[in-house]
């Protein structure tokens, strides 16, 4: 994940941020891996003109289906499992990285008013690169995907055990965690749970992450690994995979079935709940989640309420001393 991401931002919404007014950040699938960059950025003091930066600047972090240990539908759609960094020659990711490319060098205004990828840095334009440099995109030379530095390398198992390698869970914040799974066992097997609960997109992307075995003739990405663990999922990542950072070395963490069975809570654990929902379930539209929609965005609100301050609170900023 580029650090050099996090530059592109002149100015925040939030100038009185600091480790006496921190901030609870919620994120979804691999924006809880952002996050956990953040603060590992913020401790490691990596922006330049704020020396003063700490992990303490975060007060708690919420994943919703956050994907901190990679999935194997990245090899399903086309990274290869032996390394988990190259692309198959003939997948879909190879289609939509052309996709991407072609749209971004073709830079037509109307376009790119409706959806911009973000590329506009890397100077894609059809009026700056012409045919050639269509080419050296193409062939992965230039452009946004020549460095390997992109999701899908640490959306795969091993990208995800690489970013863990050092990324810390600090003593000091709160950390929170849903992990979703539409899947159910029938005598042994791995199945979906249901059509109806799951979106249409996603189901035959669930079935077919139940059937998941990793291929014999490639190194398993880790000791201690079996397909089982992997076969729980909610279409797009796998339910071992959102709990709370376990690979390479696993955090510490604590399975939440009621609330108050772990209260008060302490900071520096991951608390987790298996929630049954597929992967888009909190973030498409309330009418679809229903009731479990307000119960869960209920409890992260009240959560982050209760831990406003992580000393003694402070004078808000819109307010005079």
């Amino acid at each position: 994940m580029d650090e050099t991401a996090f530059d592109y931002c002149d100015a925040g919404n939030y100038p009185q941020w600091d480790e006496d007014h921190p901030i609870h950040f919620v994120g979804h699938s691999a924006g809880a891996q952002v996050v956990r960059v953040l603060q590992q950025m913020l401790a490691d003091k990596k922006f330049k003109g704020y020396e003063d930066t700490s992990e303490n600047w975060v007060l708690s972090i919420t994943s919703l289906s956050g994907a901190f240990n990679g999935t194997t539908r990245t090899y399903f759609d086309g990274m290869q499992p032996d390394d988990g960094k190259t692309m198959k020659p003939l997948s879909l990711l190879q289609l939509c990285r052309i996709g991407v490319i072609i749209y971004d060098w073709l830079d037509i205004p109307w376009l790119k008013d409706y959806y911009n990828f973000g590329f506009d840095h890397f100077n894609m334009s059809r009026k700056k690169l012409g045919a050639w440099g269509l080419v050296e995109c193409l062939l992965g030379n230039a452009g946004p995907f020549a460095t390997g530095d992109w999701i899908l390398t640490d959306l795969t198992i091993q990208g995800s055990m690489g970013m863990n390698s050092h990324l810390q869970t600090f003593p000091n914040t709160f950390y929170f965690s849903y992990a979703t799974k539409r899947t159910t066992k029938i005598l042994g097997v791995t199945v979906p749970s249901g059509i109806l609960g799951i979106h249409p997109l996603l189901f035959i992307r669930v079935l077919q992450m139940s059937q998941w075995r990793h291929p014999p003739d490639v190194s398993p990405p880790y000791k201690g690994y079996r397909d089982e663990d992997w076969q729980e999922n909610d279409g797009a990542l796998n339910t071992i995979s959102m709990t709370h950072p376990r690979l390479p070395i696993e955090h510490p963490s604590r399975l939440v079935v009621n609330d108050s069975d772990c209260l008060p809570l302490q900071p520096g654990i991951w608390y987790y709940k298996i929630v049954e929902a597929d992967h888009i379930l909190f973030i498409v539209n309330r009418e679809r989640a229903g009731v479990q929609f307000d119960l869960i965005y209920d409890s992260i609100f009240e959560r982050c309420r209760k831990h406003v301050f992580r000393k003694t609170p402070q004078t808000l900023p819109n307010q005079a001393p």
